[in-house]
Protein backbone atom coordinates (compact mmCIF):
# COMPACT_ATOMS: atom_id res chain seq x y z
CA UNK A 1 0.00 0.00 0.00
CA UNK A 2 1.29 3.16 -1.13
CA UNK A 3 1.16 5.99 1.34
CA UNK A 4 -1.21 9.17 1.15
CA UNK A 5 1.17 12.18 0.77
CA UNK A 6 0.40 14.91 4.45
CA UNK A 7 -1.45 18.20 3.53
CA UNK A 8 0.43 20.18 5.49
CA UNK A 9 3.73 21.24 4.39
CA UNK A 10 7.16 21.89 6.07
CA UNK A 11 9.32 25.59 6.30
CA UNK A 12 12.82 25.61 6.00
CA UNK A 13 15.58 27.84 5.54
CA UNK A 14 18.98 26.90 3.87
CA UNK A 15 21.79 29.04 3.48
CA UNK A 16 22.39 31.70 1.57
CA UNK A 17 24.99 29.67 -1.11
CA UNK A 18 21.73 27.13 -1.23
CA UNK A 19 19.43 29.86 -1.98
CA UNK A 20 21.62 31.07 -4.70
CA UNK A 21 22.48 27.92 -5.99
CA UNK A 22 18.21 26.97 -6.14
CA UNK A 23 17.29 30.25 -8.00
CA UNK A 24 20.51 28.93 -9.56
CA UNK A 25 18.44 25.70 -11.13
CA UNK A 26 19.99 23.69 -9.10
CA UNK A 27 17.37 20.61 -8.24
CA UNK A 28 19.14 19.99 -4.68
CA UNK A 29 19.42 21.35 -1.30
CA UNK A 30 21.67 18.69 0.60
CA UNK A 31 21.48 18.11 4.25
CA UNK A 32 24.76 20.26 5.62
CA UNK A 33 22.98 23.55 3.65
CA UNK A 34 19.96 23.38 5.89
CA UNK A 35 19.59 25.59 9.23
CA UNK A 36 16.24 25.33 10.38
CA UNK A 37 13.37 23.03 9.63
CA UNK A 38 9.87 23.99 11.12
CA UNK A 39 8.75 20.41 12.12
CA UNK A 40 9.91 16.49 11.64
CA UNK A 41 8.56 15.86 7.92
CA UNK A 42 8.35 13.04 6.61
CA UNK A 43 9.77 11.03 3.55
CA UNK A 44 7.62 12.69 0.51
CA UNK A 45 6.33 15.62 2.69
CA UNK A 46 6.43 19.02 0.47
CA UNK A 47 8.68 21.14 1.90
CA UNK A 48 8.76 24.95 1.01
CA UNK A 49 12.23 27.04 1.60
CA UNK A 50 12.43 30.89 2.97
CA UNK A 51 15.48 33.20 2.11
CA UNK A 52 16.02 35.60 5.15
CA UNK A 53 13.27 38.10 4.00
CA UNK A 54 10.25 35.10 4.43
CA UNK A 55 10.44 35.26 0.61
CA UNK A 56 9.51 31.83 -1.04
CA UNK A 57 11.99 30.45 -2.78
CA UNK A 58 11.18 27.00 -3.88
CA UNK A 59 9.31 24.23 -2.87
CA UNK A 60 10.53 20.50 -3.25
CA UNK A 61 9.73 16.63 -1.70
CA UNK A 62 11.48 15.73 1.65
CA UNK A 63 14.02 12.75 1.75
CA UNK A 64 14.98 12.72 5.76
CA UNK A 65 17.54 9.02 4.77
CA UNK A 66 19.14 10.92 2.17
CA UNK A 67 22.06 13.48 2.51
CA UNK A 68 19.87 15.23 -0.48
CA UNK A 69 17.33 16.31 2.38
CA UNK A 70 15.11 18.29 -0.69
CA UNK A 71 14.62 17.52 -4.22
CA UNK A 72 13.15 20.92 -5.69
CA UNK A 73 10.22 20.56 -8.10
CA UNK A 74 9.54 24.32 -8.44
CA UNK A 75 11.16 27.80 -8.07
CA UNK A 76 10.24 31.51 -8.45
CA UNK A 77 6.41 32.19 -7.48
CA UNK A 78 4.58 29.85 -5.45
CA UNK A 79 2.07 27.23 -7.14
CA UNK A 80 0.12 24.26 -5.80
CA UNK A 81 1.62 20.98 -6.19
CA UNK A 82 -1.75 18.97 -7.70
CA UNK A 83 -2.81 17.03 -10.71
CA UNK A 84 -2.34 20.00 -13.01
CA UNK A 85 1.33 20.25 -11.70
CA UNK A 86 2.06 16.68 -12.56
CA UNK A 87 0.29 16.72 -15.77
CA UNK A 88 1.90 20.02 -17.14
CA UNK A 89 5.37 18.24 -16.12
CA UNK A 90 4.37 14.99 -18.20
CA UNK A 91 3.42 16.85 -21.45
CA UNK A 92 6.21 19.17 -20.99
CA UNK A 93 8.82 15.48 -21.06
CA UNK A 94 6.75 14.19 -23.83
CA UNK A 95 7.21 17.57 -25.81
CA UNK A 96 10.81 17.53 -25.51
CA UNK A 97 10.55 13.66 -26.92
CA UNK A 98 7.95 14.12 -29.56
CA UNK A 99 10.66 13.76 -32.45
CA UNK A 100 11.45 10.52 -31.47
CA UNK A 101 7.83 9.45 -30.33
CA UNK A 102 6.70 10.67 -33.43
CA UNK A 103 9.32 8.50 -35.72
CA UNK A 104 7.26 4.96 -34.94
CA UNK A 105 10.50 2.86 -35.47
CA UNK A 106 11.44 2.98 -31.50
CA UNK A 107 9.31 2.03 -28.63
CA UNK A 108 11.68 1.72 -26.17
CA UNK A 109 12.47 5.07 -24.48
CA UNK A 110 13.06 7.45 -21.19
CA UNK A 111 9.71 9.22 -20.97
CA UNK A 112 11.07 10.91 -17.63
CA UNK A 113 14.15 11.84 -17.13
CA UNK A 114 14.43 12.96 -13.42
CA UNK A 115 16.04 16.22 -12.31
CA UNK A 116 16.29 16.75 -16.24
CA UNK A 117 12.47 16.65 -16.65
CA UNK A 118 11.76 18.91 -13.37
CA UNK A 119 10.85 15.71 -11.05
CA UNK A 120 14.00 15.14 -9.08
CA UNK A 121 14.83 11.65 -8.11
CA UNK A 122 12.42 9.95 -10.57
CA UNK A 123 12.81 7.68 -13.88
CA UNK A 124 10.42 6.47 -15.78
CA UNK A 125 11.55 4.28 -18.85
CA UNK A 126 8.75 2.92 -21.62
CA UNK A 127 9.52 -0.88 -23.64
CA UNK A 128 6.53 -0.88 -25.78
CA UNK A 129 3.48 -0.47 -23.81
CA UNK A 130 5.61 -1.04 -20.17
CA UNK A 131 6.18 1.88 -18.12
CA UNK A 132 9.19 1.24 -16.13
CA UNK A 133 9.47 3.52 -12.96
CA UNK A 134 12.62 4.12 -11.53
CA UNK A 135 12.75 5.40 -7.74
CA UNK A 136 15.99 7.33 -6.23
CA UNK A 137 14.39 8.67 -3.33
CA UNK A 138 11.84 7.49 -0.78
CA UNK A 139 10.36 10.61 -1.44
CA UNK A 140 8.24 9.60 -4.32
CA UNK A 141 6.30 6.74 -2.50
CA UNK A 142 3.51 9.29 -1.37
CA UNK A 143 3.29 10.87 -4.60
CA UNK A 144 3.04 8.17 -7.18
CA UNK A 145 -0.99 7.74 -6.90
CA UNK A 146 -1.06 11.40 -8.09
CA UNK A 147 2.18 11.00 -10.13
CA UNK A 148 1.14 7.77 -12.02
CA UNK A 149 -2.33 8.86 -14.22
CA UNK A 150 0.01 11.79 -15.49
CA UNK A 151 2.41 9.30 -16.83
CA UNK A 152 -0.55 7.08 -17.84
CA UNK A 153 -2.73 10.31 -19.48
CA UNK A 154 0.51 10.50 -22.41
CA UNK A 155 -0.75 7.00 -23.47
CA UNK A 156 -2.63 9.12 -26.73
CA UNK A 157 0.41 9.93 -28.44
CA UNK A 158 1.85 8.50 -31.44
CA UNK A 159 4.27 5.05 -30.60
CA UNK A 160 3.13 5.85 -26.88
CA UNK A 161 0.14 3.69 -24.99
CA UNK A 162 0.86 2.55 -21.82
CA UNK A 163 -1.09 -0.82 -20.09
CA UNK A 164 1.78 -2.05 -17.71
CA UNK A 165 3.61 -0.08 -14.67
CA UNK A 166 6.76 -2.59 -12.92
CA UNK A 167 7.86 -0.46 -9.83
CA UNK A 168 11.60 -0.05 -9.57
CA UNK A 169 13.80 1.35 -6.48
CA UNK A 170 17.26 2.42 -6.25
CA UNK A 171 19.10 0.26 -2.97
CA UNK A 172 19.21 3.18 -0.91
CA UNK A 173 15.32 3.30 -1.33
CA UNK A 174 14.45 -0.26 -0.88
CA UNK A 175 16.51 0.02 2.23
CA UNK A 176 14.79 2.67 3.46
CA UNK A 177 11.65 0.95 3.17
CA UNK A 178 11.79 -2.57 3.37
CA UNK A 179 8.51 -3.10 4.83
CA UNK A 180 6.74 -1.66 1.63
CA UNK A 181 8.36 -2.06 -1.57
CA UNK A 182 9.98 -4.65 -3.51
CA UNK A 183 11.24 -3.69 -6.71
CA UNK A 184 10.50 -5.11 -9.33
CA UNK A 185 6.74 -5.14 -8.56
CA UNK A 186 3.68 -4.49 -10.73
CA UNK A 187 1.41 -1.98 -9.83
CA UNK A 188 -0.81 -1.70 -12.80
CA UNK A 189 -1.80 -4.60 -15.36
CA UNK A 190 -0.66 -7.70 -15.58
CA UNK A 191 2.93 -9.10 -13.88
CA UNK A 192 5.10 -9.78 -16.95
CA UNK A 193 5.96 -13.39 -17.65
CA UNK A 194 8.60 -12.80 -19.92
CA UNK A 195 11.22 -10.41 -20.98
CA UNK A 196 9.39 -7.28 -22.90
CA UNK A 197 9.94 -7.30 -26.42
CA UNK A 198 10.69 -3.00 -28.05
CA UNK A 199 12.00 -1.06 -31.12
CA UNK A 200 15.11 0.36 -31.17
CA UNK A 201 15.47 2.06 -34.77
CA UNK A 202 13.72 -0.53 -36.38
CA UNK A 203 15.57 -3.33 -34.82
CA UNK A 204 14.05 -5.56 -31.86
CA UNK A 205 15.48 -5.94 -28.29
CA UNK A 206 14.05 -7.50 -25.12
CA UNK A 207 13.75 -5.91 -21.59
CA UNK A 208 13.96 -7.69 -18.69
CA UNK A 209 12.18 -5.33 -16.88
CA UNK A 210 11.58 -6.29 -13.51
CA UNK A 211 15.32 -7.57 -12.68
CA UNK A 212 17.10 -6.42 -15.17
CA UNK A 213 20.06 -3.91 -14.88
CA UNK A 214 18.82 -0.55 -14.80
CA UNK A 215 15.02 -0.80 -15.86
CA UNK A 216 15.86 -3.62 -18.47
CA UNK A 217 18.15 -1.61 -21.26
CA UNK A 218 20.55 1.01 -21.57
CA UNK A 219 18.67 3.49 -23.74
CA UNK A 220 20.82 6.38 -23.50
CA UNK A 221 23.09 5.04 -26.52
CA UNK A 222 20.86 5.05 -28.89
CA UNK A 223 22.38 7.39 -31.09
CA UNK A 224 25.77 6.07 -30.76
CA UNK A 225 24.60 2.17 -31.79
CA UNK A 226 23.07 3.55 -34.46
CA UNK A 227 26.57 5.21 -35.68
CA UNK A 228 28.38 2.25 -35.11
CA UNK A 229 25.79 0.48 -37.25
CA UNK A 230 26.52 2.63 -40.23
CA UNK A 231 30.66 1.75 -39.90
CA UNK A 232 30.04 -1.42 -39.47
CA UNK A 233 29.58 -2.85 -43.18
CA UNK A 234 31.97 -5.49 -43.67
CA UNK A 235 33.78 -4.93 -40.59
CA UNK A 236 35.06 -7.58 -37.93
CA UNK A 237 34.09 -5.19 -34.55
CA UNK A 238 34.71 -6.16 -30.96
CA UNK A 239 32.13 -4.71 -28.43
CA UNK A 240 33.53 -4.61 -24.86
CA UNK A 241 31.44 -4.06 -22.04
CA UNK A 242 28.49 -5.40 -24.66
CA UNK A 243 25.67 -6.01 -21.85
CA UNK A 244 22.61 -7.00 -23.53
CA UNK A 245 23.98 -6.44 -26.85
CA UNK A 246 22.97 -3.17 -27.84
CA UNK A 247 25.76 -2.08 -29.95
CA UNK A 248 26.69 -5.86 -31.14
CA UNK A 249 23.25 -6.00 -32.94
CA UNK A 250 23.64 -2.88 -34.81
CA UNK A 251 26.81 -3.86 -36.17
CA UNK A 252 25.61 -7.19 -36.97
CA UNK A 253 22.50 -5.20 -38.96
CA UNK A 254 24.62 -3.13 -40.25
CA UNK A 255 26.30 -5.67 -42.21
CA UNK A 256 29.20 -6.01 -39.93
CA UNK A 257 30.80 -9.53 -40.81
CA UNK A 258 31.92 -10.86 -37.44
CA UNK A 259 30.73 -9.58 -34.45
CA UNK A 260 32.68 -9.94 -30.67
CA UNK A 261 30.69 -9.20 -27.67
CA UNK A 262 32.41 -9.37 -24.58
CA UNK A 263 31.44 -9.17 -21.08
CA UNK A 264 31.78 -10.28 -17.27
CA UNK A 265 28.06 -11.51 -17.10
CA UNK A 266 27.14 -14.66 -18.68
CA UNK A 267 23.42 -13.40 -18.21
CA UNK A 268 24.13 -10.41 -20.02
CA UNK A 269 25.37 -11.86 -23.01
CA UNK A 270 22.73 -15.03 -22.78
CA UNK A 271 20.24 -11.72 -23.56
CA UNK A 272 22.67 -10.36 -26.50
CA UNK A 273 22.72 -13.80 -27.96
CA UNK A 274 18.48 -13.26 -27.77
CA UNK A 275 18.38 -9.51 -29.24
CA UNK A 276 20.83 -11.51 -31.94
CA UNK A 277 18.69 -14.06 -32.80
CA UNK A 278 15.38 -11.42 -32.64
CA UNK A 279 16.74 -9.97 -35.58
CA UNK A 280 17.52 -13.14 -37.68
CA UNK A 281 15.24 -12.15 -40.00
CA UNK A 282 17.20 -9.26 -41.38
CA UNK A 283 19.79 -11.19 -44.09
CA UNK A 284 22.54 -8.72 -42.31
CA UNK A 285 21.93 -10.04 -39.32
CA UNK A 286 21.76 -13.45 -40.47
CA UNK A 287 24.98 -13.28 -42.04
CA UNK A 288 26.85 -12.00 -39.46
CA UNK A 289 29.04 -14.19 -37.13
CA UNK A 290 28.11 -13.65 -33.64
CA UNK A 291 30.48 -15.18 -30.73
CA UNK A 292 30.74 -13.56 -26.97
CA UNK A 293 33.12 -14.07 -24.77
CA UNK A 294 32.33 -14.14 -20.72
CA UNK A 295 35.44 -12.12 -18.53
CA UNK A 296 36.95 -9.18 -17.40
CA UNK A 297 37.52 -6.53 -19.93
CA UNK A 298 40.92 -5.69 -19.28
CA UNK A 299 42.06 -8.76 -19.20
CA UNK A 300 40.29 -10.32 -22.17
CA UNK A 301 41.33 -7.45 -24.23
CA UNK A 302 44.69 -8.02 -23.03
CA UNK A 303 44.37 -11.43 -24.02
CA UNK A 304 43.04 -10.66 -27.77
CA UNK A 305 46.32 -8.44 -28.25
CA UNK A 306 48.56 -11.14 -27.10
CA UNK A 307 47.14 -13.44 -29.51
CA UNK A 308 47.57 -10.50 -32.22
CA UNK A 309 43.92 -10.08 -32.97
CA UNK A 310 42.78 -6.80 -34.45
CA UNK A 311 39.32 -5.47 -35.29
CA UNK A 312 38.27 -3.04 -37.97
CA UNK A 313 35.46 -1.19 -34.82
CA UNK A 314 35.83 -1.73 -31.52
CA UNK A 315 33.74 -0.05 -28.76
CA UNK A 316 34.60 0.64 -25.34
CA UNK A 317 31.31 1.17 -23.08
CA UNK A 318 32.47 0.96 -19.36
CA UNK A 319 30.07 1.18 -16.45
CA UNK A 320 30.24 4.49 -14.17
CA UNK A 321 34.08 3.76 -12.66
CA UNK A 322 33.44 7.77 -10.91
CA UNK A 323 30.35 7.17 -8.93
CA UNK A 324 32.10 8.81 -6.17
CA UNK A 325 34.53 11.95 -5.57
CA UNK A 326 37.18 9.79 -4.73
CA UNK A 327 37.11 7.41 -7.53
CA UNK A 328 37.44 10.32 -10.02
CA UNK A 329 41.49 9.73 -10.49
CA UNK A 330 41.13 5.90 -10.46
CA UNK A 331 38.18 6.49 -13.16
CA UNK A 332 40.24 8.51 -15.13
CA UNK A 333 43.62 5.62 -15.02
CA UNK A 334 41.17 2.97 -15.61
CA UNK A 335 39.67 4.87 -19.23
CA UNK A 336 43.54 5.52 -20.12
CA UNK A 337 43.98 1.77 -19.53
CA UNK A 338 40.92 0.82 -21.74
CA UNK A 339 41.77 3.08 -24.09
CA UNK A 340 45.71 1.89 -24.50
CA UNK A 341 44.32 -1.66 -25.00
CA UNK A 342 40.88 -0.58 -27.15
CA UNK A 343 43.20 0.68 -29.46
CA UNK A 344 46.36 -1.48 -30.15
CA UNK A 345 43.44 -3.86 -30.82
CA UNK A 346 41.82 -1.23 -34.04
CA UNK A 347 43.42 -1.90 -37.46
CA UNK A 348 44.67 1.21 -39.17
CA UNK A 349 41.74 3.22 -40.62
CA UNK A 350 39.18 1.61 -38.44
CA UNK A 351 36.62 3.15 -35.80
CA UNK A 352 37.22 3.34 -32.11
CA UNK A 353 34.71 4.09 -29.66
CA UNK A 354 34.88 4.66 -25.88
CA UNK A 355 32.42 6.28 -23.69
CA UNK A 356 32.18 7.14 -20.14
CA UNK A 357 28.96 7.11 -18.00
CA UNK A 358 30.03 9.35 -15.35
CA UNK A 359 29.09 13.10 -14.68
CA UNK A 360 32.50 13.73 -12.93
CA UNK A 361 34.06 12.76 -16.03
CA UNK A 362 33.70 15.49 -18.66
CA UNK A 363 34.64 15.87 -22.08
CA UNK A 364 37.84 16.81 -22.19
CA UNK A 365 38.72 14.50 -19.46
CA UNK A 366 37.89 11.83 -21.34
CA UNK A 367 39.37 13.40 -24.47
CA UNK A 368 42.32 13.38 -22.46
CA UNK A 369 42.54 9.67 -21.63
CA UNK A 370 42.21 8.78 -24.65
CA UNK A 371 44.81 10.65 -26.21
CA UNK A 372 47.00 9.43 -23.17
CA UNK A 373 45.95 5.68 -24.05
CA UNK A 374 46.76 6.48 -28.06
CA UNK A 375 49.92 7.31 -27.14
CA UNK A 376 51.19 4.14 -24.86
CA UNK A 377 49.43 2.20 -27.58
CA UNK A 378 51.58 4.03 -30.53
CA UNK A 379 48.90 5.45 -32.43
CA UNK A 380 47.31 8.44 -34.01
CA UNK A 381 43.88 9.42 -33.60
CA UNK A 382 42.08 11.35 -37.22
CA UNK A 383 38.37 12.35 -37.43
CA UNK A 384 37.39 12.64 -33.92
CA UNK A 385 33.75 13.37 -33.09
CA UNK A 386 32.29 13.61 -29.64
CA UNK A 387 28.51 12.75 -28.87
CA UNK A 388 26.67 13.80 -25.78
CA UNK A 389 22.52 12.51 -24.73
CA UNK A 390 20.34 11.66 -27.01
CA UNK A 391 16.49 13.22 -27.43
CA UNK A 392 15.50 11.59 -24.67
CA UNK A 393 18.01 11.90 -21.55
CA UNK A 394 17.92 15.71 -22.06
CA UNK A 395 20.04 18.35 -19.73
CA UNK A 396 18.11 20.02 -17.87
CA UNK A 397 20.69 21.62 -15.07
CA UNK A 398 24.60 22.57 -14.54
CA UNK A 399 25.42 18.92 -13.59
CA UNK A 400 22.62 16.98 -15.42
CA UNK A 401 25.08 15.59 -17.79
CA UNK A 402 27.30 12.46 -17.69
CA UNK A 403 27.10 10.45 -21.09
CA UNK A 404 30.13 11.23 -23.05
CA UNK A 405 31.54 9.58 -26.10
CA UNK A 406 34.27 9.93 -28.72
CA UNK A 407 34.31 8.20 -32.00
CA UNK A 408 37.77 8.09 -33.84
CA UNK A 409 39.73 6.70 -36.79
CA UNK A 410 42.55 5.11 -36.24
CA UNK A 411 46.09 5.29 -37.93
Amino acid sequence: MLPIPATHRAAIRVTKDAVRQIRGGHPWVFESSIRSVSRDPSAGDLAVVFDDRREFVAIGLWDPTSPIRLRVLHTGKPVPIDDSFWRARTDAAVDRRRALLDRGDTTGLRLIHGENDGLPGLVVDVYDTTAVVKLYTTAWLAHLRNVLPAVLATEGTASLSIDRVVLRASRNVQRSTPHMLTSGVTVLGEEPSAPIVFLEQGLRFEADVVGGQKTGHFLDQRDNRTEIGRRARDRRVLDVFACTGGFSVHAAAGGAVDVTSVDLSRRSLATAEANMAHNRNRRAVAGARHRTMVGDAFEVMGELRRRGNSYDVVVVDPPSFAQRARDHRVALDAYQRLAELGLSLVEPGGTYLQSSCSARVDAAQLREAVAAGARSAGVELANRVETGHPIDHPIGFAYGGYLTSLFATVH
